[in-house]
This record gives structure tokens, sequence and C-alpha cells, in this order.
């Protein structure tokens, strides 16, 4: 997700071909990690001597497993992230488990989408978190810029080594030091639909191609519903749409240029997926509430629109996060009312995946926080959470089979088997632009949906937004 307004140095973080296991939320707050969050909240665990979490769940590890972390018995430390509600209790597992290995009192302070504001606040007033998990390599690149964080390179790397690709290293790397591992992704590339609406329609999936896309709408349009529910009104949204038809239009290597501003967003590449956007929402009844309807509707909405009663439309495109909104805001069921197929090809694209996520950064020079970041790094740690639902874990330890159901196991193989994976491209970017509500991308882009035929105003827009962030 993306929030918050920082100073960010211009880099670039390219990530080749992946072969990982994973799978999450958004935090976007947008995303990603894509969900919203609640205003800022603490909760201390109880310290416990219970030592069940001290025993590896994934066995044959060399690298640091619950075991072998050390007694912390009278320390305390603090983490801090977007998570809340539903997360926030997945993740206070995993602070329970490191809390029975080594007694330590942990801390967790939910910050809501004003994650970047709050950090910088309390490193402004010398007490930071000790551990804190961020939602943008934009925002990762400004704490470094600042000096605020503390290298972790030598604390996890034998764990990432062994259980994760380069990719995922290089994402948490800046100038050849390591500052940040990845935990939790989403696969931001996934098509959901109510399988009801599109048997109904005589609509056969998975829809693979942009064209059959366009097709199926029409299709399902005539059949007495509406094909789209968009939720507009989180502007992540509306940027992750722009974002999966650019690197099927573009390709990765593009994509990168984009994200680093390496290249104007008037470039013809940009006018080219912009003119596919187009094709969905300059059809205003194929969209849940007609444009301006959209523009008033959360992502969470989005999803109860397709899965909910009264059911508003066919299809919400979305990350895999959407599985946790089906499963607790609607009484749908994962692979009986919803499925998704991956996000179409476009002019014979190979298989692409854009993934969000969470990475985990050390702030304070604490043994407590040295250590949870030790913890973090193992299978054990991502196996937690992957077991109760809504989480996928770029650690290569956690078998497939460990996901809860189906349908999110083949988010986390979609991830596995991509030809091309790319991380969300707004969350590279200066928050000033690719991250806060109202301005810059995410507001532009809701002018777009709002008007989708002043495209090249848009674009000029777009550019003009980049350069004050990117300052070039």
């Amino acid at each position: 997700m993306k929030r918050g307004v920082m100073k960010h140095k211009k880099f670039i973080l390219v990530m080749g071909v992946l072969a990982v296991v994973g799978l999450i939320f958004a935090g976007c707050g947008g995303g990603a990690t894509t969900t919203t969050s609640a205003p800022a909240t603490t909760v201390t665990s109880a310290t416990t001597s219970s030592t069940e979490a001290a025993t590896s769940t994934t066995g044959g590890a060399t690298s640091t497993t619950t075991a072998s972390l050390p007694d912390l018995t009278g320390q305390s430390m603090e983490i801090a992230a977007v998570w809340s509600s539903g997360e926030q209790d997945a993740f206070q597992k995993v602070i329970d488990a490191f809390t029975a290995a080594t007694h330590a009192k942990v801390t967790f302070t939910s910050t809501g989408n004003d994650i970047a504001t709050i950090l910088g606040t309390r490193i402004a007033g010398g007490n930071p978190p000790d551990v804190a998990f961020v939602p943008q390599p934009g925002l990762m690149a400004a704490l470094v810029q600042q000096n605020a964080l503390q290298p972790i390179g030598d604390l996890v790397s034998g764990a990432a080594s062994q259980y994760y690709s380069k990719g995922w290293i290089d994402l948490g790397t800046i100038n050849g030091t390591m500052y940040g591992l990845v935990y939790k992704l989403a696969n931001k590339s996934t098509f959901w639909y109510s399988i009801e609406a599109l048997k109904n329609a005589g609509v056969t999936v998975p829809i693979a191609t942009w064209d059959d896309l366009i097709s199926a709408a029409g299709t399902i349009s005539s059949s007495g519903i509406t094909p789209f529910s968009i939720g507009g009104g989180d502007g992540w949204t509306l940027t992750d749409w722009f974002e999966n038809i650019y690197l099927r239009t573009a390709g990765a290597d593009m994509y990168q240029k984009l994200a680093t501003h390496a290249i104007p967003w008037t470039d013809p590449s940009v006018t080219t997926a912009l003119q596919d956007l187009a094709q969905i929402f300059s059809q205003s009844s194929w969209v849940a509430g007609g444009n301006s309807g959209a523009l008033q509707v959360t992502f969470p909405q989005s999803v109860v629109q397709v899965f909910g009663s009264p059911q508003k439309a066919a299809m919400v495109y979305e990350g895999d996060f959407v599985a946790g909104v089906i499963t607790s805001q609607t009484k749908a069921k994962l692979g009986t009312d919803a499925d998704w197929f991956p996000f179409p090809s476009i002019n014979g694209s190979a298989p692409a995946v854009m993934a969000g996520g969470d990475t985990a950064v050390l702030l304070k020079d604490s043994a407590a926080g040295k250590a949870f970041i030790q913890f973090i790094a193992t299978p054990d740690a991502s196996d937690i959470w992957v077991k109760q639902g809504g989480f996928t874990s770029p650690n290569s330890g956690v078998p497939l089979s460990d996901y809860p159901d189906p349908i999110l196991a083949k988010a986390a193989e979609e991830m596995q088997k991509a030809s091309s994976a790319v991380f969300d491209m707004s969350d590279q970017m200066p928050p000033a632009f690719g991250g806060t509500p109202s301005q810059g991308e995410w507001k532009l882009l809701q002018d777009f949906l709002a008007n989708p035929g002043n495209l090249n105003s848009i674009q000029q827009q777009l550019e003009s937004a980049a350069k004050a962030a990117f300052g070039s």
C-alpha cells in the first residue's frame, strides 16, 4: 500500500525473474500488503514462560529458528506496522511465539495508514520503535537516507541465503547494504469473480487475454449484471489497475524505468496503457454505480459489491488479499462462490506478477530488536501466519501445503511460476507521488476514472507531479 509523504532519494530496485513461494495483503494503505488500517493503537503482549514456540516447524534448517533465540528476560521492545483488526490478531500470534521463546516483553503499535508520518515524528523525537514493517520500498529508502535504519545483513544472512530468492534480498538492499527483509507479500495480479454470475452469463474461465476480458464484459452486461466493481474511492486500487496493464504492454524493464522516473509519464508506453484502461473506464455502464459512483467506493466495499447481497457486479480486480474481505465481510465461500484468474495477458505478454508487501526494518540497535529480525527471517515466523490465512511469504521454507485453502495456494504458486515479477510501482516511488490520498498518482487516476477522455491532460499532470516528487 501507499502511505505518507517523505522526502525520497531516487533509487532503482530491479527484480529479475523470481522463484518464490509467497502471497499477502498490503499494505497499501493504500498496498499495499493492501487493506485499510485503523488509527494508531498499541498492544502489549504478556510475557510467557511457555516453550511451545521454541520448536522449529520446518525441520532441517541450519539458520536461526525460534529454538536458538536468546533469553531476553527483563527486556522489552516495540514493533510498529500498519496492520489492524484481523491482520493484527494474526501477527500477534507471531509475536507470541517470539515472546514464548525469548521471554521478552513486546509492544505492538498499529500505525494505520500514517506509518510514514508516525515513524518520522518518532525518529525526530529520538524514540523510534525497535522494529517496523514498512509497506513501501520508497519509505525504506527515505529512512536510509535519514540514517534512521540499522543494517541487518549480518543478522539474517544465513536465513536469507537459504530461504529467499535474490530478487527479494535485493529489494531490501540499498547501495550494497541490506536494511530490510520482505516478510509479507501480496500477489496483486489476481482477478476475482462470482462463479455463479459468470456461469449464468455463459462466460468461461480463466479469461486469458485482455481482448477476452473486454468481450466477456460485454457478455456479462448483456446478461443483466454489471461486469466490474471498482474501489475508486481508494486511489491505490487505480494505480494497481494501471501497473498491471503497463507491465503487460511495456514489459518489466520499462516498468522499472517508469517506477524510477527514468522515462517521463508522457512516454508513448504510458499512453498505450491508459488507452487500454480507458476501454473499461469509458464504459460507465460496465462499472457498478457508474464512474462517479465508483469514486465513492472503498476497496472493501468493491469486494462486497461482488460477493455480498445484493450483488452489484460480477468481477473485481485486486490482490489476493481480496480473499480476506470475502471471508470476513460476506457469506461467500472461496472455491464455491468466489474464485480468481490471473490478470489477463495483453498482446501475447508472458505470465507476469506484480507484488506488494511489507518489509521488516530495524530502527534501534537493541538486543530484542535484533533477535526479532533474526526470528522473522525463519520459516517458523512466516508459517504461523500462513496457516491462519490472508498471508503469503517469500520464504521458500514455507510449503504450499501449509496455505489453508487451495485458492490461496494457487495465488502463491502463480508468483512462483511467473515469467516476470515486479514490485508494486507506486510503492517504489516517493510517497508524495505514489502513496498519498488526494494527490499525485492516486488523485490523477481518480480524475482519469471520472473523465477517461482526458488522457493527454492526465499524462501531462502525472508528469508534472512526478517531477515535483522526484525533484527532476
